[in-house]
Order: C-alpha cells, then structure tokens, then sequence
C-alpha cells in the first residue's frame, strides 16, 4: 500500500454518500478495483470489501471477509476496527454472542479512539443477548468521561447496574 492507495480508499470513502442505496454496488465496485491493486494476500483488501459490504447493509457478505482480513493478520488501528466491525455484523445476522466474545478482550487493549467505539458495539450485542443491564452500563461508562458535569456519578451509575453492592 502506498500513501497514493491509502489516499484514493479514503477519497472513495469520502464520497459514500453520494452513492443512494441503488447504486450500492457502484460503489463497492469502487472498492473492488482499489483491492485489485494489493497483493493477492494482503489483510487490507478483504477489511476494505468488508466494510463496503458492510456499509451497502450486507453483514451477511461482510462477516467471511473480516474474518479472512483478521485470519491474514490485520492489526493495528484497522484489526481493531474490523473487530469492532465485525462484532456488529456478527450481531446483525444473529450471533450476537460472537460479538461478545471477540469485543471482551478488546476492553482491556490499549486505549485509542476507538474505546467508546469497543463499549459501544458490545453494548450492542449484550442486548441482542438480553443482557441489557450490562450494555448499559458500558454506554454510561463510555459516556460518562465526556459530559461536562456528573462525570462520577454516571461513571459509578454504571458500575451500580452490574455490581448493585458499589
């Protein structure tokens, strides 16, 4: 990948929202010819197909492409995302409970920008599991830094729905 590459993925992702929903496949066509341009086993090319099916309201299509860009070796800001990402899909087509198990870890991975992004998603599939005072409590938990006042009590509203006696 070179800055060129990275730079055309960005100025096609730029313009997604000037693709209505007739023209998905237009735009992951878009996708398609920027993969065609990476080495046959590069991680980047099933994340970038993922996320445009993922993005056209396919999780169906997009779930075996994170995993194969996460089996290859994807790391880094975009593992996380595809994480993130595939979690949701995941939950979208019915198995929530992968979600879960593949977001968990990522609670106590260094922290980046996509923390509340972590807590978010998983808080998702906790309620597709019926698990919705655990979501909760992450969302409040990920909210609660960035209110301007009630910081702590939100933060220990949070820790109260999943542990009563705090």
């Amino acid at each position: 990948m070179t800055k060129d590459w990275e730079d055309r993925v960005a100025a096609a992702w730029a313009a997604f929202d000037d693709y209505p929903e007739e023209r998905a496949a237009d735009f992951r066509a878009v996708i398609d010819t920027l993969v065609a341009e990476l080495p046959d086993d590069s991680p980047v090319g099933p994340f970038e197909q993922a996320c445009a099916w993922d993005s056209t309201g396919r999780s169906d299509k997009a779930v075996p492409l994170y995993r194969e860009a996460l089996a290859r070796g994807l790391d880094g800001y975009r593992g996380r995302r595809a994480k993130i990402q595939l979690s949701s899909s995941l939950r979208n087509v019915g198995q929530p409970e992968e979600g879960v198990k593949l977001l968990t870890p990522e609670l106590d991975a260094p922290s980046d920008e996509l923390d509340d992004a972590v807590r978010a998603a998983l808080a998702l599939c906790l309620s597709s599991l019926g698990r919705d005072r655990e979501g909760l409590s992450l969302v409040l938990g990920a909210l609660a830094p960035h209110l301007p006042r009630y910081q702590r009590s939100m933060a220990n509203y949070a820790r109260a729905l999943v542990n009563p006696g705090d």
